[in-house]
């Protein structure tokens, strides 16, 4: 029997598709049933807690065509659904869509009346079922007081059977992060969709990952919802099973990318029997259609230009580019509210990840301890000079290797963070600023924790000016690792790739840092490297930072006086200047740089994967 699936990419292609797909694969689409006798099993919630019903809306495609890799998935595909109903869809530029018998010229206008729930549950494992809800309220009902937000909040909460759950985390469904169950995930997803009451809800693949009982509740739900509010809500399936086709009535069957059937099942059995075939008893209609695509795509070959367009008598209230220029020229204002926000949910993920928040902590103070332990008490003599160099050395390479932890949590916000973007609900360079704000006084606490037993414990330069100094150094070098990490993870496409990529910088930057080879000896064609190497400047603070005060103090002599000076030190070192603070400038400048670049490849990442 030939596969049965779904293409359901929603006003975007997907990512890939494989070139050599097999032309037998099917497409089955469905809608939902209007007669009311099949939602008796649905919840009743809907009715019991009433939401205003905007404005009807019914939703047309003409000429739905797509080709990627010179492979035809959709062929001049004609199809309308109507409040009430259910219905997948995927989108080609060269297609006409029509809502209310509008045409809809730009994409403010679908993301305006319509939402849109991927396969994938995009949602933050660490906030719990009602904060998601409201973070997602509060981005998306700006207008709204606190009081009609968390209203709307409970409502759905009703509506979609998630209040025994409301204070659970959503989690992410493995061992270690299990949260809540999987249909229970897809409601949450949803709701957030439903936050601002679309008229119009697509959804890909809304039963993949999960098991019958929680596939049957999800095509219930939607069910329900569709007919008691009359949404418009269109879906994807994949081999639905016979209690959920009893939630549904007309059928788009697709092979090879063209119309084989649209009907009910009534319909399509009668197709099946004039073709001479019967169906066996072990298959539904719509499994057997699969095994006999082929005789249904040249029984229906004929009737391939019949239009399955249907007109409607209400009329869609477009907004003009002019008003949507306006509204983006005001949100590209600066947002306080928008990065207050982001900074709430910022500090109660930074609190909840454990791996983040105490596995770091403790790593500071371990590492301050740890060193402290190895270098106690270091003497002023030439063996120290070279020891406290290993030790600030070491340091660097510690402070700058331990933000790689934090590696998977970015590249998990960041497909958060692109489907919110996206769909218009925070800007990109508010999410940075957040981000920057949240976690900067974390790692001064990290700095703090890590300076103070290795500072005091090893012996260095006893002053207070020294030590503040060596504290905002170790911050600065935190920073602009974390910054590091921030881009890279914007530009690596996982886990393994990233962390390969990390490394192989922080290990140049190290190698041209001036440590192990001097400036002199480094080859001009990477004398560059030397230049933008996270390790040179602050190596070459703490280095000033120590010495300095003391470039009169003497560190080895014998008989003929005075051998080593804290100035002679430094001379070796090519420091011959109190370039302390022209360092912490480039230190500074380096961690808004790398955030810079951040903030501008998500941002064409953002415009380049658009979506609803």
């Amino acid at each position: 029997m030939n596969n049965t699936h779904t293409m359901a990419s929603c006003f975007h292609p997907p990512p890939s598709v494989s070139t050599n797909r097999r032309e037998e694969d099917s497409i089955i689409l469905f809608s939902a049933s209007n007669s009311p006798d099949e939602y008796s099993s649905a919840s009743s919630s809907f009715s019991s807690s009433p939401l205003p019903t905007p404005n009807r809306y019914s939703l047309t495609v003409a000429n739905l065509s797509y080709t990627i890799h010179h492979v035809t998935i959709l062929k001049s595909v004609n199809f309308t659904t109507q409040p009430s109903k259910l219905l997948a869809v995927a989108l080609d530029p060269s297609s006409t869509i029509l809502i209310n018998n509008a045409r809809i010229s730009n994409n403010n206008q679908l993301r305006r009346l319509c939402g849109f729930v991927p396969q994938d549950d995009d949602l933050l494992p660490l906030l719990t079922v009602k904060e998601t809800l409201m973070y997602s309220a509060k981005f998306s009902l700006r207008d709204s007081t606190a009081k009609d937000k968390e209203e709307r909040v409970e409502t759905l909460l009703r509506d979609l059977g998630l209040v025994l759950v409301q204070d659970s985390f959503v989690g992410e469904g493995d061992e270690e992060d299990r949260g809540v169950s999987g249909g229970e995930r897809k409601r949450v997803s949803i709701a957030v969709e439903m936050i601002r009451d679309p008229p119009i809800l697509l959804l890909d693949e809304p039963t993949s990952g999960l098991d019958s009982r929680n596939s049957l509740q999800v095509v219930e739900l939607l069910a329900n919802m569709a007919k008691t509010k009359q949404r418009t809500v269109v879906f994807s399936i994949h081999q639905p099973s016979y209690r959920i086709l009893d939630h549904i009535s007309d059928y788009l069957i697709l092979s090879r990318g063209s119309v084989i059937h649209f009907g009910n099942l009534e319909h399509l059995e009668d197709s099946i029997a004039k073709l001479g075939f019967q169906i066996p008893e072990q298959l539904n209609p719509i499994e057997f259609a699969m095994e006999i695509v082929d005789s249904l795509r040249d029984s229906n070959q004929t009737d391939s230009s019949r239009s399955l367009l249907s007109s409607s008598s209400a009329s869609i209230e477009n907004e003009n580019d002019d008003t949507i220029a306006k509204k983006q020229e005001f949100r590209s204002l600066f947002d306080v509210a928008e990065i207050s926000f982001l900074c709430s949910r910022f500090c109660k993920i930074i609190y909840r990840t454990k791996q983040l928040f105490l596995a770091r902590t403790m790593q500071a103070v371990v590492a301050g301890l740890g060193l402290g332990s190895v270098y106690t008490r270091l003497k002023r003599d030439e063996e120290g000079v070279a020891e406290r160099l290993g030790l600030f050395a070491f340091s660097l390479s510690f402070l700058l290797s331990s933000t790689v932890e934090a590696l998977p949590i970015y590249l998990r916000e960041r497909r958060v963070l692109m489907k919110e973007t996206s769909r218009g609900s925070y800007r990109i360079s508010s999410y940075m600023i957040a981000n920057t704000i949240a976690f900067v006084p974390f790692l001064f606490v990290v700095s703090l924790l890590f300076s103070i037993p290795v500072y005091w414990i090893v012996g260095l330069n006893p002053s207070v000016h020294a030590f503040s100094f060596f504290v905002l150094c170790v911050w600065l070098i935190i920073l602009m690792a974390s910054s590091l990490v921030l881009f890279l993870s914007a530009v690596a496409p996982d886990f393994i790739s990233g962390n390969s990529l990390i490394c192989t910088v922080l290990g140049a930057f190290f190698l041209f840092s001036g440590y192990f080879i001097p400036k002199e000896k480094i080859p001009k064609p990477w004398m560059f490297m030397y230049y933008v190497s996270l390790y040179r400047y602050p190596l070459e603070s703490m280095l000033v930072n120590e010495y300095w005060s003391l470039r009169k103090e003497c560190f080895s002599g014998g008989d003929m006086g005075c051998l080593l000076t804290g100035e002679d030190v430094l001379r070796k070192r090519g420091l011959d200047k109190d370039t302390r603070w022209i360092n912490v400038g480039i230190m500074l400048a380096f961690f808004v740089f790398y955030r810079f670049l951040c903030w501008g490849i998500l941002l064409r990442k953002s415009y380049s994967k658009s979506t609803l």
